[in-house]
């Protein structure tokens, strides 16, 4: 299978991803630098080049509309011109936070921009791509070099900072989910499926994980809630994976086992 990964190059999520689906299949990586995803010609001239069999669109900028929105858009038109299978990366945050658990027949609604975002990338892919899957996932870390993991260490050294107590997340190994993306991308499941971690957490308790495992005090490590800090945001945010625990053989391990 000839894959195509935005985000391939630079991005997180994304280096994972090249490198779990170089194992078994022929993968392009691609970034900023191979097209603007605000440009739609840039896009369709990039997908047009590759011919891919799937594509799986990780790339994002959290505070840039135009990227994760109108980029996503352009890439799931392409993949439709084209005739390719389409992998997108969505978020919990397309969930306020009201319901605390949520399965894939919950309606998004997003309170924050990046969440509006994304949730305007979901509902263009699922409207014009005949072979899409979007898949929501949560708080992604694990190999150490994640910005959870690097911020949990600055400030165990003392950076000044605390950590939510009253946000549930479902983290996810970024080794999991990179395979269940691209398990997704060789199946033939559609529509939305969530893939979160089996484990549901506040980001403190997240924190004093990562601060155990790296041998890092866990007493150094404040607590604060959204509220206290004035940052908006959902709350509780916990996705449920049941589904994806069926179909996938990826399986998605909760962070109090990973870590």
């Amino acid at each position: 299978m000839r894959l195509l990964v935005t985000g391939g190059r630079t991005g997180y999520l994304g280096r994972h991803v090249v490198a779990t689906a170089a194992r078994e299949h022929d993968v392009i990586g691609v970034g900023s630098h191979d097209a603007d995803l605000r440009d739609r010609d840039a896009v369709e001239a990039l997908v047009g080049h590759h011919r891919p069999d799937a594509i799986i669109h990780t790339a994002y900028v959290q505070s840039d509309w135009d990227v994760t929105a109108t980029g996503a858009a352009h890439v799931a038109t392409a993949a439709a011109r084209h005739g390719a299978r389409l992998v997108l990366v969505s978020s919990d945050v397309v969930f306020s936070g009201a319901d605390g658990l949520y399965d894939e027949s919950a309606p998004p609604d997003p309170i924050t921009a990046y969440g509006a975002a994304k949730a305007a990338a979901e509902t263009v892919a699922l409207a014009v791509c005949p072979d899409v899957v979007v898949a929501r996932t949560s708080l992604i870390l694990g190999d150490g070099t994640s910005q959870h993991e690097r911020l949990v260490h600055a400030l165990a050294s003392g950076a000044d900072g605390a950590l939510f107590d009253d946000e549930q997340r479902c983290p996810v190994h970024v080794g999991d989910l990179a395979a269940a993306l691209v398990e997704l991308a060789g199946n033939h499941l559609q529509g939305v499926l969530h893939i979160g971690g089996a484990q549901a957490m506040s980001r403190f308790e997240l924190g004093r994980l990562i601060a155990r495992r790296d041998r890092l005090d866990p007493a150094s490590l404040r607590a604060t809630s959204r509220a206290a800090a004035g940052v908006a945001g959902p709350i509780d945010v916990r996705l449920d994976s049941s589904r994806a625990a069926r179909v996938l053989s990826t399986r998605l391990r909760g962070a109090g086992e990973f870590l």
